[in-house]
């Protein structure tokens, strides 16, 4: 009996100590610095969003999955902005990591505000490139849980014939946004979005 109860007891502490870290690690996820958009249109299904100018540190990868390829770019790009780079210098870490879906995926950071380009350190890996992107008009549909490779197919689907049955034209250049870290367990969001072409309000 008693040992039950010891059982019963380091479970308890076990699950109390997983829900406080992961409340933590959420509030912590909430405080990180995000892209500025507004939302033009809300539909039941997606949102239509304006983008301002975003600058970013990208890496490019000719993988075939999402599942390949996260990995991989993540931990580049991590290395870069926690000192990888000639002055050994931490950047912040922002949200949300964006992921070109094609033949040749790319991953991308965003670069906080704080930050031009041209004030960044040199990466110690050359396969890290900057580059600007200039401001546009987005179609978003979220998504909670895991991204895998079936998930995010289905939701670029959805998201197509979303944009189909209203009539919104789209370059069906696909991309991913996450918004937690890997050890994140809870309240996760993601979204698969496509730049809109010539859209009006």
């Amino acid at each position: 009996m008693k040992a039950t109860n010891n059982i019963l007891l380091v479970a308890a502490i076990l699950v109390l100590a997983f829900i406080i870290l992961q409340a933590f690690v959420s509030r912590s996820t909430n405080s990180t610095e995000t892209v500025d958009y507004k939302v033009l249109q809300s539909y039941d299904e997606f949102e239509i969003r304006s983008y301002p100018n975003v600058n970013y540190s990208s890496i490019s990868m000719v993988k075939q999955s999402y599942k390949d390829a996260s990995g991989s770019g993540f931990r580049v790009l991590a290395g870069y902005i926690f000192g990888g780079n000639e002055e050994n210098k931490s950047i912040a870490m922002t949200t949300p990591v964006a992921m070109e879906m094609g033949d040749t995926m790319r991953m991308k950071f965003i670069i906080p505000k704080e930050y031009q380009i041209s004030d960044l350190p040199k990466p110690n890996d050359s396969s890290i490139q900057f580059e600007s992107e200039s401001s546009k008009i987005i179609a978003a549909i979220s998504f909670r849980g895991w991204a895998n490779d079936e998930k995010l197919a289905q939701k670029q689907k959805e998201l197509t014939d979303f944009l189909a049955k209203k009539g919104i034209q789209h370059t069906g250049k696909f991309i991913f946004l996450g918004y937690n870290p890997p050890y994140q367990m809870t309240n996760r969001r993601n979204e698969m979005t496509v730049e809109l072409v010539n859209y009006e309000i």
